[in-house]
Protein backbone atom coordinates (compact mmCIF):
# COMPACT_ATOMS: atom_id res chain seq x y z
CA UNK A 1 0.00 0.00 0.00
CA UNK A 2 1.58 3.30 -1.08
CA UNK A 3 0.59 6.94 -0.97
CA UNK A 4 1.60 9.87 -3.13
CA UNK A 5 0.83 13.53 -3.42
CA UNK A 6 -2.19 15.10 -5.11
CA UNK A 7 -4.53 12.31 -3.99
CA UNK A 8 -2.34 9.55 -5.40
CA UNK A 9 -2.11 6.20 -3.61
CA UNK A 10 -2.07 2.45 -4.12
CA UNK A 11 -4.41 0.03 -2.41
CA UNK A 12 -3.91 -3.74 -2.53
CA UNK A 13 -6.18 -6.47 -1.21
CA UNK A 14 -4.89 -10.03 -1.41
CA UNK A 15 -7.95 -11.95 -2.55
CA UNK A 16 -11.61 -11.08 -2.69
CA UNK A 17 -13.69 -12.94 -0.13
CA UNK A 18 -17.10 -14.43 -0.85
CA UNK A 19 -16.64 -14.68 -4.60
CA UNK A 20 -15.73 -18.02 -6.14
CA UNK A 21 -12.33 -18.00 -7.81
CA UNK A 22 -9.21 -15.88 -8.09
CA UNK A 23 -8.09 -12.85 -10.05
CA UNK A 24 -7.19 -9.22 -9.55
CA UNK A 25 -8.64 -5.77 -9.93
CA UNK A 26 -6.52 -2.71 -10.68
CA UNK A 27 -7.85 0.81 -10.32
CA UNK A 28 -5.64 3.72 -11.40
CA UNK A 29 -6.28 7.20 -10.02
CA UNK A 30 -4.34 10.25 -11.22
CA UNK A 31 -4.84 13.67 -9.66
CA UNK A 32 -8.01 12.56 -7.97
CA UNK A 33 -9.56 11.06 -11.12
CA UNK A 34 -10.18 7.38 -11.93
CA UNK A 35 -8.47 6.86 -15.28
CA UNK A 36 -8.53 3.09 -15.68
CA UNK A 37 -10.23 0.02 -14.21
CA UNK A 38 -9.06 -3.45 -15.25
CA UNK A 39 -10.57 -6.68 -14.03
CA UNK A 40 -7.71 -9.15 -14.45
CA UNK A 41 -8.59 -12.85 -14.51
CA UNK A 42 -5.50 -14.94 -14.59
CA UNK A 43 -6.41 -18.54 -13.83
CA UNK A 44 -6.01 -20.92 -16.76
CA UNK A 45 -9.08 -21.39 -18.97
CA UNK A 46 -10.91 -24.70 -18.52
CA UNK A 47 -11.45 -25.62 -22.20
CA UNK A 48 -14.93 -27.11 -21.86
CA UNK A 49 -15.76 -26.10 -25.42
CA UNK A 50 -12.75 -28.06 -26.65
CA UNK A 51 -13.69 -31.02 -24.46
CA UNK A 52 -17.08 -31.18 -26.17
CA UNK A 53 -15.75 -31.42 -29.71
CA UNK A 54 -15.92 -34.99 -30.95
CA UNK A 55 -18.36 -36.09 -28.24
CA UNK A 56 -21.85 -37.35 -28.98
CA UNK A 57 -24.70 -34.86 -28.80
CA UNK A 58 -26.29 -36.80 -25.94
CA UNK A 59 -23.23 -36.17 -23.74
CA UNK A 60 -23.45 -32.37 -23.70
CA UNK A 61 -25.81 -31.99 -20.70
CA UNK A 62 -23.69 -34.16 -18.39
CA UNK A 63 -20.36 -32.65 -19.47
CA UNK A 64 -21.44 -29.02 -19.23
CA UNK A 65 -23.10 -29.56 -15.83
CA UNK A 66 -19.58 -29.88 -14.44
CA UNK A 67 -18.78 -26.29 -15.37
CA UNK A 68 -20.49 -25.08 -12.18
CA UNK A 69 -21.40 -26.87 -8.98
CA UNK A 70 -23.78 -24.08 -7.98
CA UNK A 71 -25.66 -23.76 -11.28
CA UNK A 72 -25.40 -27.15 -13.06
CA UNK A 73 -29.05 -27.07 -14.15
CA UNK A 74 -28.48 -23.85 -16.07
CA UNK A 75 -25.80 -25.56 -18.15
CA UNK A 76 -27.87 -28.71 -18.60
CA UNK A 77 -30.99 -26.85 -19.72
CA UNK A 78 -29.10 -24.59 -22.14
CA UNK A 79 -27.27 -27.59 -23.58
CA UNK A 80 -30.50 -29.55 -24.02
CA UNK A 81 -32.20 -26.60 -25.70
CA UNK A 82 -29.30 -26.11 -28.12
CA UNK A 83 -28.97 -29.81 -29.02
CA UNK A 84 -32.72 -30.20 -29.51
CA UNK A 85 -32.77 -27.12 -31.73
CA UNK A 86 -29.94 -28.53 -33.82
CA UNK A 87 -31.78 -31.84 -34.22
CA UNK A 88 -35.17 -30.24 -34.88
CA UNK A 89 -36.86 -31.73 -31.80
CA UNK A 90 -39.47 -30.01 -29.61
CA UNK A 91 -40.37 -31.50 -26.24
CA UNK A 92 -43.94 -31.52 -24.92
CA UNK A 93 -45.40 -29.20 -22.29
CA UNK A 94 -45.08 -31.72 -19.45
CA UNK A 95 -41.34 -32.07 -19.97
CA UNK A 96 -41.02 -28.29 -20.24
CA UNK A 97 -42.89 -27.86 -16.95
CA UNK A 98 -40.70 -30.41 -15.17
CA UNK A 99 -37.58 -28.70 -16.46
CA UNK A 100 -38.87 -25.37 -15.17
CA UNK A 101 -39.56 -26.90 -11.76
CA UNK A 102 -36.01 -28.26 -11.60
CA UNK A 103 -34.67 -24.85 -12.57
CA UNK A 104 -36.75 -23.20 -9.81
CA UNK A 105 -34.90 -25.39 -7.34
CA UNK A 106 -31.59 -24.13 -8.66
CA UNK A 107 -32.73 -20.49 -8.43
CA UNK A 108 -33.76 -21.09 -4.83
CA UNK A 109 -30.51 -22.61 -3.66
CA UNK A 110 -28.27 -20.27 -5.65
CA UNK A 111 -30.08 -17.03 -4.74
CA UNK A 112 -30.25 -18.05 -1.07
CA UNK A 113 -26.52 -18.78 -1.07
CA UNK A 114 -25.72 -15.42 -2.59
CA UNK A 115 -28.11 -13.30 -0.53
CA UNK A 116 -27.31 -14.76 2.88
CA UNK A 117 -23.77 -16.09 2.71
CA UNK A 118 -22.02 -13.96 0.07
CA UNK A 119 -23.72 -10.58 -0.08
CA UNK A 120 -25.62 -9.69 3.11
CA UNK A 121 -22.43 -9.56 5.24
CA UNK A 122 -21.32 -6.56 3.17
CA UNK A 123 -24.28 -4.48 4.29
CA UNK A 124 -24.07 -5.52 7.95
CA UNK A 125 -20.37 -4.92 8.50
CA UNK A 126 -19.52 -8.61 8.82
CA UNK A 127 -16.41 -10.21 7.42
CA UNK A 128 -18.29 -13.36 6.46
CA UNK A 129 -21.38 -15.47 7.08
CA UNK A 130 -19.84 -16.98 10.21
CA UNK A 131 -19.69 -13.56 11.84
CA UNK A 132 -23.19 -12.81 10.57
CA UNK A 133 -24.46 -16.04 12.16
CA UNK A 134 -22.94 -15.00 15.47
CA UNK A 135 -24.85 -11.73 15.31
CA UNK A 136 -28.09 -12.91 13.68
CA UNK A 137 -28.38 -16.66 13.82
CA UNK A 138 -32.07 -16.62 12.84
CA UNK A 139 -31.35 -14.85 9.56
CA UNK A 140 -28.61 -17.26 8.51
CA UNK A 141 -30.77 -20.22 9.54
CA UNK A 142 -33.55 -18.86 7.32
CA UNK A 143 -31.14 -18.61 4.41
CA UNK A 144 -29.87 -22.14 4.91
CA UNK A 145 -33.44 -23.44 5.08
CA UNK A 146 -34.18 -21.74 1.76
CA UNK A 147 -31.10 -23.31 0.22
CA UNK A 148 -32.05 -26.70 1.64
CA UNK A 149 -35.46 -26.47 -0.02
CA UNK A 150 -33.88 -25.66 -3.36
CA UNK A 151 -31.59 -28.64 -2.97
CA UNK A 152 -34.62 -30.83 -2.16
CA UNK A 153 -36.33 -29.78 -5.39
CA UNK A 154 -33.19 -30.49 -7.39
CA UNK A 155 -32.70 -33.91 -5.78
CA UNK A 156 -36.35 -34.89 -6.27
CA UNK A 157 -36.45 -33.95 -9.95
CA UNK A 158 -32.80 -34.27 -10.92
CA UNK A 159 -31.72 -37.27 -8.90
CA UNK A 160 -29.26 -35.32 -6.75
CA UNK A 161 -28.69 -31.71 -5.74
CA UNK A 162 -25.23 -31.27 -7.32
CA UNK A 163 -24.72 -32.17 -10.98
CA UNK A 164 -28.17 -33.81 -11.38
CA UNK A 165 -28.07 -37.21 -13.07
CA UNK A 166 -31.69 -37.46 -14.25
CA UNK A 167 -31.44 -34.89 -17.05
CA UNK A 168 -30.98 -35.99 -20.65
CA UNK A 169 -31.54 -34.57 -24.10
CA UNK A 170 -35.24 -34.79 -24.83
CA UNK A 171 -36.28 -34.73 -21.17
CA UNK A 172 -35.51 -36.99 -18.22
CA UNK A 173 -34.44 -40.56 -17.64
CA UNK A 174 -37.24 -40.95 -15.12
CA UNK A 175 -40.28 -38.85 -14.30
CA UNK A 176 -40.85 -38.53 -10.55
CA UNK A 177 -44.19 -39.78 -9.28
CA UNK A 178 -47.05 -37.46 -8.42
CA UNK A 179 -46.55 -38.31 -4.74
CA UNK A 180 -42.86 -37.39 -4.89
CA UNK A 181 -43.59 -34.03 -6.47
CA UNK A 182 -46.55 -33.30 -4.21
CA UNK A 183 -44.22 -33.87 -1.27
CA UNK A 184 -42.43 -30.66 -2.25
CA UNK A 185 -45.51 -28.50 -1.63
CA UNK A 186 -45.19 -27.98 2.12
CA UNK A 187 -41.42 -27.23 2.09
CA UNK A 188 -42.04 -24.78 -0.76
CA UNK A 189 -44.83 -23.02 1.15
CA UNK A 190 -42.47 -22.54 4.08
CA UNK A 191 -39.80 -21.36 1.67
CA UNK A 192 -42.17 -18.79 0.17
CA UNK A 193 -42.79 -17.34 3.63
CA UNK A 194 -39.02 -17.26 4.20
CA UNK A 195 -38.48 -15.59 0.81
CA UNK A 196 -41.00 -12.88 1.65
CA UNK A 197 -39.24 -12.34 4.98
CA UNK A 198 -35.96 -12.11 3.06
CA UNK A 199 -37.27 -9.30 0.86
CA UNK A 200 -38.38 -7.39 3.93
CA UNK A 201 -35.04 -8.01 5.67
CA UNK A 202 -32.76 -6.88 2.84
CA UNK A 203 -34.93 -3.87 1.96
CA UNK A 204 -33.93 -2.41 5.32
CA UNK A 205 -30.21 -2.39 4.50
CA UNK A 206 -28.41 0.90 3.86
CA UNK A 207 -27.45 1.27 0.20
CA UNK A 208 -24.83 3.58 -1.33
CA UNK A 209 -26.38 6.20 -3.58
CA UNK A 210 -25.15 4.86 -6.93
CA UNK A 211 -27.09 4.62 -10.20
CA UNK A 212 -25.73 2.74 -13.19
CA UNK A 213 -26.49 3.49 -16.83
CA UNK A 214 -27.29 -0.03 -18.02
CA UNK A 215 -28.21 -1.71 -21.25
CA UNK A 216 -30.29 -4.57 -19.85
CA UNK A 217 -30.52 -7.89 -21.71
CA UNK A 218 -32.67 -10.84 -20.64
CA UNK A 219 -35.01 -13.50 -21.87
CA UNK A 220 -38.65 -12.51 -22.20
CA UNK A 221 -41.78 -14.63 -22.30
CA UNK A 222 -45.30 -13.34 -22.90
CA UNK A 223 -46.88 -15.15 -19.95
CA UNK A 224 -44.15 -16.43 -17.59
CA UNK A 225 -41.25 -14.80 -15.80
CA UNK A 226 -38.22 -15.99 -17.82
CA UNK A 227 -36.27 -18.96 -16.53
CA UNK A 228 -35.87 -21.80 -19.02
CA UNK A 229 -36.97 -20.25 -22.31
CA UNK A 230 -37.97 -17.12 -24.21
CA UNK A 231 -36.84 -14.55 -26.75
CA UNK A 232 -33.87 -12.30 -26.01
CA UNK A 233 -34.83 -8.65 -25.49
CA UNK A 234 -32.99 -5.55 -24.35
CA UNK A 235 -33.83 -2.17 -22.85
CA UNK A 236 -32.81 -0.46 -26.10
CA UNK A 237 -35.13 -2.37 -28.41
CA UNK A 238 -33.46 -5.68 -29.22
CA UNK A 239 -35.94 -8.53 -29.71
CA UNK A 240 -34.57 -11.71 -31.25
CA UNK A 241 -34.27 -15.46 -30.95
CA UNK A 242 -31.44 -17.08 -28.96
CA UNK A 243 -29.78 -17.93 -32.29
CA UNK A 244 -30.10 -14.33 -33.46
CA UNK A 245 -28.67 -13.09 -30.17
CA UNK A 246 -25.69 -15.44 -30.38
CA UNK A 247 -24.89 -13.95 -33.79
CA UNK A 248 -24.80 -10.47 -32.22
CA UNK A 249 -22.51 -11.32 -29.31
CA UNK A 250 -18.89 -10.55 -30.08
CA UNK A 251 -16.28 -12.04 -27.77
CA UNK A 252 -12.74 -10.73 -27.59
CA UNK A 253 -9.61 -11.64 -25.71
CA UNK A 254 -7.80 -8.96 -23.74
CA UNK A 255 -4.23 -9.41 -22.56
CA UNK A 256 -5.08 -8.93 -18.89
CA UNK A 257 -7.63 -11.74 -18.72
CA UNK A 258 -7.99 -15.41 -19.55
CA UNK A 259 -11.76 -14.90 -19.75
CA UNK A 260 -13.29 -13.54 -22.95
CA UNK A 261 -15.12 -10.21 -22.84
CA UNK A 262 -18.52 -10.15 -24.53
CA UNK A 263 -20.07 -7.18 -26.32
CA UNK A 264 -23.15 -6.72 -28.46
CA UNK A 265 -22.25 -5.80 -32.02
CA UNK A 266 -23.12 -2.14 -32.47
CA UNK A 267 -24.27 -1.83 -28.84
CA UNK A 268 -21.12 -2.47 -26.78
CA UNK A 269 -21.42 -3.56 -23.11
CA UNK A 270 -24.61 -4.89 -21.54
CA UNK A 271 -25.87 -6.37 -18.27
CA UNK A 272 -27.71 -9.62 -17.66
CA UNK A 273 -29.01 -11.03 -14.37
CA UNK A 274 -31.65 -10.09 -11.78
CA UNK A 275 -31.67 -6.33 -12.48
CA UNK A 276 -32.15 -6.98 -16.21
CA UNK A 277 -34.79 -9.71 -15.77
CA UNK A 278 -36.73 -7.54 -13.34
CA UNK A 279 -36.66 -4.44 -15.55
CA UNK A 280 -37.67 -6.29 -18.72
CA UNK A 281 -40.30 -8.63 -17.28
CA UNK A 282 -42.42 -6.65 -14.83
CA UNK A 283 -45.66 -7.76 -16.44
CA UNK A 284 -45.00 -11.46 -15.81
CA UNK A 285 -43.97 -11.24 -12.15
CA UNK A 286 -46.29 -13.39 -10.01
CA UNK A 287 -48.61 -11.13 -8.02
CA UNK A 288 -47.06 -12.06 -4.67
CA UNK A 289 -43.59 -11.15 -5.96
CA UNK A 290 -44.79 -7.86 -7.48
CA UNK A 291 -46.41 -6.90 -4.19
CA UNK A 292 -43.26 -7.78 -2.26
CA UNK A 293 -41.19 -5.63 -4.62
CA UNK A 294 -43.53 -2.71 -4.07
CA UNK A 295 -43.34 -3.02 -0.29
CA UNK A 296 -39.54 -3.12 -0.58
CA UNK A 297 -39.56 0.22 -2.42
CA UNK A 298 -38.55 -1.11 -5.82
CA UNK A 299 -39.95 0.76 -8.80
CA UNK A 300 -40.45 -0.81 -12.22
CA UNK A 301 -36.72 -0.49 -12.92
CA UNK A 302 -33.81 -0.67 -10.46
CA UNK A 303 -30.48 0.81 -11.57
CA UNK A 304 -28.72 0.92 -8.20
CA UNK A 305 -26.44 -2.13 -8.38
CA UNK A 306 -26.21 -2.33 -4.59
CA UNK A 307 -29.98 -2.88 -4.44
CA UNK A 308 -29.60 -5.96 -6.62
CA UNK A 309 -29.79 -7.96 -3.39
CA UNK A 310 -33.39 -6.79 -3.05
CA UNK A 311 -34.23 -7.80 -6.62
CA UNK A 312 -32.53 -11.16 -6.11
CA UNK A 313 -34.67 -11.69 -3.01
CA UNK A 314 -37.80 -10.89 -5.01
CA UNK A 315 -36.70 -13.62 -7.41
CA UNK A 316 -36.59 -16.01 -4.46
CA UNK A 317 -40.32 -15.33 -4.13
CA UNK A 318 -40.73 -15.89 -7.88
CA UNK A 319 -38.98 -19.27 -7.69
CA UNK A 320 -41.13 -20.42 -4.76
CA UNK A 321 -44.38 -19.27 -6.32
CA UNK A 322 -43.57 -20.80 -9.69
CA UNK A 323 -42.49 -24.07 -8.10
CA UNK A 324 -45.72 -24.27 -6.10
CA UNK A 325 -47.75 -23.64 -9.26
CA UNK A 326 -45.88 -26.35 -11.13
CA UNK A 327 -46.17 -28.83 -8.26
CA UNK A 328 -49.95 -28.31 -8.09
CA UNK A 329 -50.35 -28.88 -11.84
CA UNK A 330 -47.86 -31.73 -12.17
CA UNK A 331 -48.63 -34.61 -14.49
CA UNK A 332 -45.77 -37.03 -15.20
CA UNK A 333 -44.62 -36.85 -18.82
CA UNK A 334 -45.20 -40.14 -20.62
CA UNK A 335 -42.65 -41.04 -21.83
CA UNK A 336 -40.28 -38.97 -19.69
CA UNK A 337 -38.16 -38.06 -22.72
CA UNK A 338 -38.49 -37.63 -26.45
CA UNK A 339 -36.00 -39.30 -28.74
CA UNK A 340 -33.42 -36.87 -30.11
CA UNK A 341 -32.01 -38.65 -33.17
CA UNK A 342 -28.77 -37.20 -34.54
CA UNK A 343 -28.96 -34.75 -37.39
CA UNK A 344 -26.52 -32.43 -39.10
CA UNK A 345 -27.18 -28.85 -38.12
CA UNK A 346 -26.59 -26.00 -35.69
CA UNK A 347 -28.64 -25.07 -32.65
CA UNK A 348 -28.62 -22.40 -29.95
CA UNK A 349 -30.22 -22.59 -26.51
CA UNK A 350 -30.52 -19.78 -23.97
CA UNK A 351 -31.80 -19.89 -20.40
CA UNK A 352 -31.65 -17.62 -17.37
CA UNK A 353 -29.07 -18.87 -14.91
CA UNK A 354 -29.42 -17.21 -11.49
CA UNK A 355 -26.54 -14.88 -12.42
CA UNK A 356 -27.92 -14.03 -15.86
CA UNK A 357 -28.36 -15.10 -19.44
CA UNK A 358 -26.45 -18.23 -20.49
CA UNK A 359 -26.34 -19.52 -24.04
CA UNK A 360 -24.88 -22.54 -25.80
CA UNK A 361 -24.42 -23.09 -29.53
CA UNK A 362 -23.52 -26.46 -31.08
CA UNK A 363 -22.80 -27.61 -34.61
CA UNK A 364 -23.43 -31.34 -35.16
CA UNK A 365 -22.51 -33.69 -37.98
CA UNK A 366 -24.96 -36.22 -39.42
CA UNK A 367 -23.99 -38.84 -36.82
CA UNK A 368 -24.60 -36.44 -33.95
CA UNK A 369 -20.97 -35.74 -33.08
CA UNK A 370 -20.25 -32.21 -31.90
CA UNK A 371 -18.10 -30.34 -34.39
CA UNK A 372 -18.25 -26.90 -32.75
CA UNK A 373 -19.27 -25.74 -29.28
CA UNK A 374 -19.69 -22.23 -27.93
CA UNK A 375 -20.68 -21.53 -24.31
CA UNK A 376 -21.09 -17.93 -23.11
CA UNK A 377 -21.79 -17.64 -19.36
CA UNK A 378 -23.24 -14.60 -17.59
CA UNK A 379 -19.94 -13.53 -16.03
CA UNK A 380 -18.26 -13.11 -19.42
CA UNK A 381 -21.22 -11.06 -20.64
CA UNK A 382 -21.28 -8.88 -17.52
CA UNK A 383 -17.56 -8.31 -17.09
CA UNK A 384 -17.34 -5.02 -18.99
CA UNK A 385 -20.33 -3.66 -17.10
CA UNK A 386 -18.83 -4.76 -13.78
CA UNK A 387 -15.72 -2.76 -14.69
CA UNK A 388 -17.90 0.26 -15.49
CA UNK A 389 -19.62 -0.11 -12.11
CA UNK A 390 -16.26 -0.26 -10.37
CA UNK A 391 -15.11 2.93 -12.08
CA UNK A 392 -18.34 4.65 -10.98
CA UNK A 393 -18.09 3.37 -7.40
CA UNK A 394 -14.39 4.23 -7.11
CA UNK A 395 -14.92 7.75 -8.47
CA UNK A 396 -17.65 8.35 -5.92
CA UNK A 397 -15.59 6.96 -3.05
CA UNK A 398 -12.19 8.62 -3.40
CA UNK A 399 -12.73 10.41 -0.10
CA UNK A 400 -13.01 7.05 1.68
CA UNK A 401 -10.11 5.51 3.56
CA UNK A 402 -8.03 2.86 1.82
CA UNK A 403 -9.80 0.05 3.68
CA UNK A 404 -13.28 1.44 3.10
CA UNK A 405 -12.70 2.06 -0.61
CA UNK A 406 -11.37 -1.47 -1.07
CA UNK A 407 -14.39 -2.89 0.76
CA UNK A 408 -16.76 -0.80 -1.39
CA UNK A 409 -15.12 -2.02 -4.60
CA UNK A 410 -15.28 -5.64 -3.50
CA UNK A 411 -18.93 -5.15 -2.61
CA UNK A 412 -19.57 -3.68 -6.06
CA UNK A 413 -18.27 -6.89 -7.61
CA UNK A 414 -20.41 -9.06 -5.33
CA UNK A 415 -23.48 -7.06 -6.41
CA UNK A 416 -23.38 -9.06 -9.62
CA UNK A 417 -22.60 -12.44 -8.02
CA UNK A 418 -19.91 -13.36 -10.53
CA UNK A 419 -19.01 -17.03 -10.73
CA UNK A 420 -15.63 -16.87 -12.36
CA UNK A 421 -15.28 -20.66 -12.37
CA UNK A 422 -17.72 -20.56 -15.27
CA UNK A 423 -15.37 -18.38 -17.30
CA UNK A 424 -12.06 -18.43 -15.42
CA UNK A 425 -11.65 -17.25 -11.77
CA UNK A 426 -11.50 -14.18 -9.45
CA UNK A 427 -10.29 -11.59 -7.46
CA UNK A 428 -7.61 -9.47 -5.77
CA UNK A 429 -7.92 -5.67 -5.54
CA UNK A 430 -5.29 -3.02 -6.10
CA UNK A 431 -5.95 0.72 -6.42
CA UNK A 432 -3.10 2.80 -7.83
CA UNK A 433 -3.20 6.55 -7.18
CA UNK A 434 -0.47 8.62 -8.79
Amino acid sequence: MTHGGNGNRTIGVDGLARVEGEGSLRIEVHDGQVVDVALEIFEPPRYFEALLRGRRHTEAPDITARICGICPVAYQMSACAAIEAACGVEVDDRITALRRLLYCGEWLQSHALHVYLLHAPDFLGCADAVELAERDRAAVTRGLDLKRTGNLVMATIGGRAVHPVNVRTGGFYRAPSVAEVQGLAEPLRRARDAALATVEWVSGFEFPDVEGDYRFVALHHDTNYPIESGRVVSSDGLDTTPAGFADLVVEEHVARSTALHARLAGRDAYLTGPLARYALNQATLPAVAREAAGRAGLGPVCTNPFRSIVVRSVELVVACEEALRLVAAYEPPEPPARDVPPAAGAGTGATEAPRGLLFHRYVLDAEGFIEEARIVPPTSQNQLTIEADLALVAAGGLDLSDADLSWRCEQAVRNHDPCISCAAHFLEVAVVRS
